[in-house]
């Protein structure tokens, strides 16, 4: 294969070594079809040829036979003066002839699942073994020499190069730096994950962990930042713009995440923006606190409506009673497939985004009515445990573990002369939950599983306290509050107190407990400490 255009480099061999061979064959078919030669590794050369197409073996092109149980295939001069040599410089052109050694002019390589395989919790030798070497010094070099080389690490791109192949009888300049600039961003984030997975060991073994990844007491090791925390980061959508229209903005996806709002799909509605989906983040985090039908109404990030119920219809009824005028404009999140019933519910005021795990066909033949509502569809709504989460600050970024997982319920204690019933006890587990969503300093107000008032985000918890009381507008009377936080002095006790409010739930700890315990049992309400903070700033 040739071609007149200098800046088009002709594909006479690539070499392909893939341990995903998704399009592989396809791909080797096609070249050879256009007079290209194959070289190959292993399993890969075993596919193409099963599809009919021949290969020359690595080994056979190096006259060194692969060794160490496929740890050596391809570190050979052959291979990598072949794929390094700058076509453009007579020098090396000479030297390739003088050693007998032929050009590869297309590199397609895929690297071992490194991720994928600390994913599925194996053996720190098996997560080991699957720290490629080859793959990544092939591509490395391959897209250091885009000048001469293609390369390609992405099935997707399988197309590309047969396209330009067919238009410009090689490839182009252009598609050549592409192809190398995702070649680097896929070796700098396979070796971000893999210098992160040694750190975390290395405080895991400093913390008591044993060599396999379990607790050498055999419980689960707590989780503490390590040394080197790489992030590798793809963008994968441009946003019109930042919180507000002269800030600009991008989301970007840890390489293979699933998990969250950057991981849904969009079913409709207009382009998310950035404020869309810190809400809708925010109301999925508090959605899938919960395991009966839930539905979660969002309004700048803290929630306005919470609700459990024993339908998804009710539910959101009841979420929207909680602060109809806050809802307006609002995120809905809900932890079950949405029905056309419940489709109608939503669409009957102003909602910015829908999220749920599901639609059937009636929900979405509803929402698809409304061209502005964004849906979105996300299986994964199940509690998880602590995540890293990571926020940025001038000239640095702050790293902790997400405030996640199950509540410790057998922890709390009933501090006060008044005791707890059963029904109580729940509403104050769901205010509990909703005070770790809302910002500090938070108060909730709740009854028979429903919220009825949100103070967040005050500088004084006793204007919180006023604020969750203004929103119940009389609804408080006999509900329960939580307080995210300890009280410092008992004045907001007897503000909730005065308000109806029957029981209380909060961290404790406190100089002034005793104080504010006795003002719970002066006004003959339940108080409950749970010796743990849902500080969110």
């Amino acid at each position: 294969m040739s071609s007149p255009d200098p800046d088009v480099t002709p594909v006479r061999t690539a070499l392909i070594s893939c341990f995903d061979k998704t399009g592989v064959p396809e791909l080797a078919a096609a070249l050879a079809a256009d007079g290209v030669r194959i070289v190959s590794t292993g399993s890969t050369a075993a596919s193409i040829r099963e599809a009919g197409v021949d290969v020359v073996e690595v080994a056979d092109l190096t006259g060194f036979p692969e060794c160490l149980g496929g740890r050596v295939k391809t570190l050979h001069p052959r291979v990598h003066a072949g794929i390094l040599a700058d076509r453009t410089d007579a020098g090396h052109v000479a030297q390739l002839d003088e050693l007998g050694i032929d050009p590869i002019d297309l590199v397609v390589v895929n690297l071992y699942p490194f991720e994928r395989t600390v994913a599925s919790g194996a053996t720190d030798a098996e997560v080991v073994e699957m720290i490629d070497v080859g793959g990544p010094t092939m591509l490395r070099a391959a897209a250091k020499n885009h000048g001469s080389v293609g390369v390609v690490v992405d099935p997707a791109d399988h197309a590309r190069v047969l396209a330009e192949l067919a238009e410009h009888g090689g490839l182009t300049s252009g598609l050549r730096r592409s192809l190398a600039t995702a070649a680097f961003r896929h070796t700098a984030a396979y070796d971000a994950a893999i210098a992160t997975w040694f750190a975390q060991r290395d405080e895991a073994v400093a913390d008591g962990q044993a060599a396999d990844g379990q607790a050498a007491d055999g419980q689960a090791a707590a989780s503490t930042p390590p040394a080197f925390l790489g992030l590798a980061l793809e963008r994968t959508a441009a946003l019109r713009y930042g919180e507000n229209p002269h800030q600009q903005a991008a989301l970007y996806r840890l390489p293979g995440a699933r998990r969250g709002v950057a991981g849904a799909r969009q079913l409709g509605g207009k382009e998310l923006s950035f404020n869309n989906l810190l809400d809708t983040h925010a109301a999925w985090s508090l959605v899938a606190e919960f395991d009966s039908p839930a539905v979660v109404i969002i309004k700048h990030t803290n929630p306005s409506g919470v609700a459990i119920a024993p339908t998804l219809l009710e539910a959101y009824e009841r979420a929207l009673a909680g602060d109809p005028v806050s809802a307006f404009g609002g995120i809905v999140a809900l932890n079950r497939p949405v029905d056309g019933a419940t489709a109608r519910a939503i669409t009957a005021i102003f909602t910015e985004v829908v999220v749920a795990p599901g639609y059937d066909a009636e929900a979405r033949e509803v929402l698809a009515a409304k061209a502005n509502l964004r849906v979105l569809e996300h299986a994964d709504a199940a509690r998880r445990g602590p995540e890293w989460q990571v926020r940025s600050i001038d000239g640095g970024l702050l790293v902790q573990t997400t405030d996640a997982g199950a509540e410790p319920w057998d922890e709390w204690r009933t501090v006060s002369a008044r005791p707890l019933d059963a029904a109580l006890e729940a509403d104050l587990r769901l205010a509990w939950i909703v005070a770790k969503h809302a910002s500090s300093n938070a108060i909730v107000a709740a009854r028979d599983q429903q919220v009825v008032g949100v103070g967040a985000g005050q500088m004084s918890r006793v204007d919180s306290v006023r604020l969750a009381v203004e929103r119940a507008g009389g609804r408080q009377e006999g509900a329960v509050a939580a307080s995210d936080a300890f009280f410092p002095f008992r004045d907001a006790v007897d503000s909730l107190a005065a308000a109806g409010i029957v029981a209380v739930v909060q961290p404790g700890g406190s100089v002034r407990d005793e104080e504010v315990i006795a003002a719970a049992d002066e006004h003959g309400i339940a108080m409950v400490l749970t010796g743990r903070r849902h500080f969110r700033h």
